[in-house]
């Protein structure tokens, strides 16, 4: 199956633009400005598929953020805040098995980092401040 046409007929589908996408790499950005995304990646790797958005770097080693954050991801619909294997990074991160994603799981994915942007964003931005 052609899992990367069956994603970008999902994303054209809902109010996002995809920004930049490579068919061999089996990769998509995607935004939508109004929903507080921006260079959302859309990695397609059978069997998963995996959403990853940049959030900011780690200035210092602050207990209370990374904390918080983690207490945040039990409120979280769909996926989680992650911290990148060289530990500089916080970004948020979902996956999927992509053999059987429908359109409302997908749009339920990214509903959900939709809410999580405009709920969470205030303390997002101050955390990338520390």
């Amino acid at each position: 199956m052609n899992y990367f046409s069956k994603i970008e007929n999902f994303i054209q589908n809902i109010n996002y633009t995809i920004t930049y996408k490579d068919e061999k790499e089996g990769v998509f950005m995607i935004e939508n400005l109004l929903d507080g995304v921006q260079n959302l990646i859309v990695g397609i790797a059978p069997p998963v598929i995996i959403f990853e958005l940049y959030l900011f770097t780690i200035t210092n080693d602050n207990l209370e953020m990374l904390k918080a954050l983690l207490m945040k991801n039990r409120d979280i619909i769909h996926g989680a805040f992650a911290i990148t294997e060289d530990g500089n990074k916080v970004i948020y991160r979902y996956t999927l098995q992509v053999a059987n994603l429908d359109q409302n799981e997908f749009e339920a994915t990214l509903n959900s980092l939709s809410l999580l942007m405009s709920e969470y964003s205030a303390q997002l931005i101050e955390f990338s401040k520390q």
